[in-house]
């Protein structure tokens, strides 16, 4: 399994899950497991995906979404599972 974490954050508007969603969707990558918040108007949203049967390169994935984060004004990051482990443990 190709697991990635995807994080997005930024001031919240409509149609920010619904932009990444979608994009997620026809390059045939699964949404595992999603989590997101709005804060005081900013927007926070974790995502765990599987890029296993999907033939996009995670480097094509986060350009992808950086294009995407520009279009609606939020930040949106990608990172191998294990990458995103080794950075955040205690």
């Amino acid at each position: 399994m190709k697991k990635v974490i995807i994080s997005v954050l930024g001031k919240d508007a409509v149609g920010i899950i619904a932009k990444v969603c979608n994009h997620l969707a026809a390059n045939n990558i699964s949404i595992m497991d999603i989590s997101q918040t709005i804060i005081q108007g900013y927007f926070n949203m974790m995502m765990i995906v599987d890029m296993t049967q999907s033939d996009t390169e995670l480097a094509d994935l986060q350009k992808d979404m950086d294009l995407i984060g520009e279009q609606i004004g939020v930040q949106i990051k990608c990172q191998r599972e294990e990458i995103f482990n080794k950075m955040h443990r205690v």
